[in-house]
């Protein structure tokens, strides 16, 4: 997700984690094992040295203990207007029109030293 314009980006970390957070957490079911918010920070291109703000400030999961739960939450979420008090809060903290859903399938490497 993206914070909205002309809001600095540890104003939206600090509303998000001490405002927003708290208010989702509610609507949070039981299943829903973790709630993360990774906030992403720019660096340099290495070829061009430029360090351009990113497409998004922060990339949000939720972990399911059961697939049914997370297939009715993704629909839910991709086809419904969330509850009026956490649409007008993510309107002060986010550029709603640039928010993106997907779902992330994970693979790991076995490193070997």
């Amino acid at each position: 997700m993206k914070r909205r314009p002309g809001m600095s980006f540890e104003a939206f970390q600090d509303y998000y984690e001490n405002h927003h957070a708290p208010l989702c957490e509610k609507y949070t079911s039981s299943g829903i094992s973790r709630y993360v918010r990774r906030f992403l920070t720019p660096h340099p291109n290495p070829e061009t040295g430029t360090n351009e703000e990113l497409p998004f400030d922060v990339i949000t999961e939720l972990w399911f203990e059961d697939e049914s739960l997370f297939r009715g939450t993704v629909k839910y979420l991709a086809t419904s207007i969330m509850p009026d008090e956490v649409v007008e809060d993510e309107k002060r903290l986010f550029d709603r029109s640039k928010t993106r859903m997907a779902t992330v399938i994970e693979r790991e490497s076995a490193l070997t030293r």
